[in-house]
């Protein structure tokens, strides 16, 4: 595997792909690079999903040299934009008729129910080969896909268990995921609408917002011990 700073850039790295409500696909066509918007979801095992229309350019691009890249930044430091935390990710695009994948992808965009079904849209999928996560000013970190990625034992234990977890903490522990939205600022009330190894995404209304662990599980009890540190954490603040 990797070494402990390592391990930690990593999951810093997944975590700040799978809060990302947009960013920057790079594709290229005749060599010419080519960089737009796009709003990703991020899948249990780590794959970044796009739903792209067949009218756009980059959509065109990737049909053509599915090799691209996805740019993912968060907020700086301070006024200089280089202390944000940010992670580019290199991979190939395929084309997935998955409904399931669809589904995962609204959940994460819920506004997106609009034109999410028009016949242009499709779903894109990239799995990463590599990456490069920059923690702040001057730290920097590359990473392969082992590390951006999820160990299949640990989707399929936690994709088995999120029904569950999921229909529990919404039914008899609303008022702690309330609790848990409350400490970052957040008000109203807030339903659980999936899980995975990093954190868990909640929703209200078309809202959805992003929960990392402070470390990443790998089962249901690791979820349970990660959501009681948190709330634990979260009580003095509320």
């Amino acid at each position: 595997m990797f070494g402990k700073d390592r391990a930690a850039s990593a999951f810093s790295a997944r975590c700040l792909l799978r809060a990302a409500s947009q960013a920057t696909l790079a594709t290229q066509v005749d060599g010419q690079p080519f960089a737009s918007l796009i709003t990703p979801a991020v899948t249990g095992a780590g794959d970044v999903l796009m739903l792209l229309s067949g009218l756009a350019a980059h959509t065109k691009h990737v049909q053509r040299h599915p090799r691209c890249a996805v740019f993912v930044v968060g907020e700086a430091e301070n006024l200089n934009p280089q202390t944000a935390p940010r992670l580019t990710i290199t991979g190939e695009a395929v084309w997935q008729d998955d409904p399931a994948l669809r589904r995962h992808w609204l959940a994460r965009h819920p506004y997106a129910a609009l034109y999410a079904d028009f016949t242009d849209f499709c779903i894109w999928q990239v799995s990463p080969t590599a990456g490069l996560f920059i923690g702040g000013f001057a730290r920097a970190e590359q990473l392969d896909a082992g590390d951006l990625r999820v160990a299949p034992e640990t989707v399929r234990a936690l994709a088995n268990a999120e029904p569950s977890i999921v229909a529990h903490c919404n039914a008899d522990h609303a008022q702690a995921l309330d609790t848990l939205a409350h400490a970052q600022g957040a008000t109203g009330h807030w339903r659980m609408l999936g899980v995975d190894a990093d954190g868990f995404d909640m929703v209200q209304d078309e809202a959805v917002r992003r929960m990392a662990f402070d470390a990443p599980v790998e089962d249901a009890a690791g979820v349970r011990h990660a959501l009681a540190r948190m709330l634990k954490a979260a009580r003095p603040q509320w």
